[in-house]
């Protein structure tokens, strides 16, 4: 019961006080809170989308390459065998020029297994199949990205040929340097640099005759963060086996460091920019503490007469800092999540509003005799390479965000009531 008082002056000070202060410290924290959760999760949406994109379809978590082609299946045996590996498929690639109706591109060609799909899930996730479907049973079937099969004019059925720059540069090789192929489907990646320049084929096909492209196998884990522990697994089942002397085994991290990086630096910049909502937020916390403490210096003296501790009169202030970083970050993260996991909706009505606004600037304009203006979109396909704003949530940083938001209020409430330490009460009561 001791301790009751400093929660009722700090609510009197909070809830009956004059200044605005508290209320637009409220409103900057759960603004900062809000504004960083929703970047970040549509970042987060945005660089997970090409970073699975990337490691599903193309890259895989672990590769295997150098190894002798006939103990391809002793060594999928083997990585299976181990706990974390999903799935383990052999597959092989090469450069190539792909000519259709009214143009020629150069492509990166991937051999696959006919029923690759049925055994890698994900990848199966990632490949939306605008027409057609995963077909390349027959080893004259070719998969092509939309942009491609567009930029080639080529649609479901049409055949496409493709010219092995590696088998047209070699003489012994130039008959199966050039093949005909026809398109059994047409996919979608949302990733632009897979839709416009890969094509998928049987990994039995003749074209590889023309390449000197070795075999691998892409591996993927139930959780690909795991690649160190599964590599040191790998090399010690490869080691016990046997045959396998020249094997090279890669990760994730190793081939697609330079971009990874670029990624985590970029969102690592936009959380500090953002953040800087805390630092100005803090600043006015800080100054209207200040301004409080001097208003109150009668208070606060008679408060130390009547037995309240210094480090009591001290926590009456930053208790009030707590209640605001504790509100605003509570306010922030409520309406942060509704946004974030809403987020086409809260677009959507963004700019119905905003195309509301411009249809009445445009219907003036009309009696003016200027231009009009179109209408507004956040994320045109017509400029952006996407269909719909991706959005993702990871709770840890939810978290920090939240922690953020109070912390910089509490920090900023507490080192502003140092002041209350300096106050003497005889001073301050001498002629009272």
């Amino acid at each position: 019961m001791k301790k009751d008082w400093v929660l009722f002056v700090a609510s009197r000070y909070m809830f009956k006080g004059r200044s605005s202060s508290p209320v637009l410290a409220v409103l900057g924290i759960a603004t900062g809170v809000l504004a960083l959760i929703v970047i970040i999760a549509v970042m987060n949406g945005f660089q997970l989308g090409f970073i699975e994109s990337i490691l599903e379809i193309s890259s895989y978590h672990l590769r295997l390459e150098n190894f002798p082609q006939e103990k391809t299946d002793e060594l999928q045996e083997l990585m299976l065998a181990i706990p974390s590996v999903e799935t383990a498929v052999p597959f092989k690639e090469f450069q190539a020029l792909a000519r259709g109706r009214r143009w020629q591109q150069a492509v990166i060609v991937r051999g696959l297994q006919y029923n690759t799909v049925e055994i890698d899930k994900k990848m199966k996730d990632k490949l939306e199949f605008e027409e057609g479907f995963f077909d390349i049973s027959d080893n004259k079937s070719i998969l092509l990205g939309t942009e491609l099969a567009r930029r080639l004019g080529l649609g479901i059925g049409d055949e496409v040929t493709v010219f092995s720059i590696s088998g047209i540069l070699s003489a012994e090789n130039e008959d199966s340097a050039v093949n005909t192929f026809e398109i059994t489907g047409i996919f979608r990646t949302d990733y632009y640099e897979y839709d416009c320049s890969w094509a998928i084929i049987n990994i039995n096909s003749p074209s590889f005759l023309a390449n000197e492209s070795d075999l691998k196998i892409g591996i993927k884990l139930s959780n690909r963060f795991h690649d160190g522990f599964v590599m040191g697994q790998a090399d010690r089942k490869i080691s016990s086996a046997g045959g396998f002397e020249n094997i090279r085994i890669t990760s994730w991290r190793d081939y697609n460091r330079a971009f990874f990086g670029a990624l985590r630096t970029e969102k690592l910049f936009m959380f500090i920019l953002v953040g800087l909502i805390f630092i100005v937020v803090g600043l006015n916390i800080f100054q209207a503490q200040r301004r409080s403490v001097l208003q109150r210096r009668e208070e606060i003296g008679l408060l130390r007469a009547v037995g309240g501790t210094k480090s009591a009169v001290r926590f009456v202030f930053a208790l009030d800092g707590a209640i605001i970083g504790l509100t605003g970050a509570s306010l922030g993260l409520c309406f942060g999540m509704i946004i974030a996991l809403n987020i086409q909706q809260f677009f959507s009505i963004v700019e119905i509003i905003v195309n509301e606004f411009i249809g009445v600037i445009n219907y003036l304009a009309g009696f003016l005799g200027i231009g009009r203006t179109g209408d507004f979109a956040f994320f045109s396909p017509a400029i952006f390479y996407i269909k719909e704003i991706p959005s993702r949530i990871i709770p840890y940083e939810v978290i920090i965000i939240f922690m953020f938001g109070f912390l910089s209020a509490l920090s900023a409430a507490w080192f502003a009531s140092q002041k209350t330490v300096e106050i003497q009460p005889a001073e301050i009561l001498r002629y009272e």
